[in-house]
């Protein structure tokens, strides 16, 4: 069994086999194991316009967001499993993890046995790059593609806007219209079942090893 915390009601990890869905009803902030995680903690206050919107500056505070990434970190840590969040999460340098580069594969993010790397989605079917940063811990590390995606534009972008502002648009806002933000946040099917095999490899080891549990990031 895997928990997959903070994922959208219905979506991509829900009616599947030996995966426990935790959506924002049920509050993964709430998961106290005892199975390995999958974890797609919210990343608005952790971006580029964490504090809100540009018309309205400094709308929020950096990290404000309810504990949610703090108490996805520790779950990994005392279970097992692997965090997901966008590449440059200012949440990284928040709470101490080392930074992954690109085509670095998995390099120690911390003093707790935690690893980090940077992967693209789009190379998982995505269809923009989506590059993404991930935290694993107590888990059996797999190759993935580490090479940077080519850049990709929407061609009638390129053809009524130009490259300038094509690039600037993206793919998601041309094919997703109303839907863009849940296109671009949703998780394709083959990354998803990454993710849960790296986290399965955590109960294959627990087997044999258990790990001592950690203090809680939130006491």
């Amino acid at each position: 069994m895997v928990a997959a915390l903070y994922v959208e009601t219905n979506g991509a990890y829900y009616g599947l086999p030996g995966v426990d869905p935790w959506d924002e009803v049920r509050d993964a902030r709430r998961y106290d194991g005892p199975h390995p995680v999958v974890a797609h903690p919210p990343c608005q206050r952790w971006g580029r316009f964490w504090h809100g919107s540009t018309r309205k500056p400094h709308q929020f505070r950096l990290g404000a967001d309810g504990g949610c990434f703090a108490s996805a970190l520790t779950a990994v840590r005392n279970f097992g499993g692997v965090l997901e969040h966008p590449a440059a999460s200012r949440a990284w340098s928040f709470f101490g993890l080392r930074e992954p580069a690109i085509g670095a594969g998995w390099v120690p993010a911390d003093n707790f046995g935690g690893w980090t790397c940077y992967v693209e989605q789009g190379h998982y079917g995505h269809v923009a790059n989506k590059p993404t940063w991930l935290y694993a811990r107590g888990v059996d590390l797999p190759d993935l593609i580490w090479t940077k995606g080519e850049q990709r534009l929407h061609p009638r972008a390129v053809e009524l806007h130009g490259y300038a502002k094509a690039r600037r648009i993206g793919m998601v806002a041309m094919i997703g219209g109303k839907d863009k933000a849940k296109i671009r946040a949703a998780t394709p099917q083959p990354f998803r079942d990454v993710l849960l095999g790296i986290a399965r490899t955590a109960a294959l080891r627990s087997s044999t090893a258990p790990q001592p549990e950690l203090p809680s990031i939130l006491s």
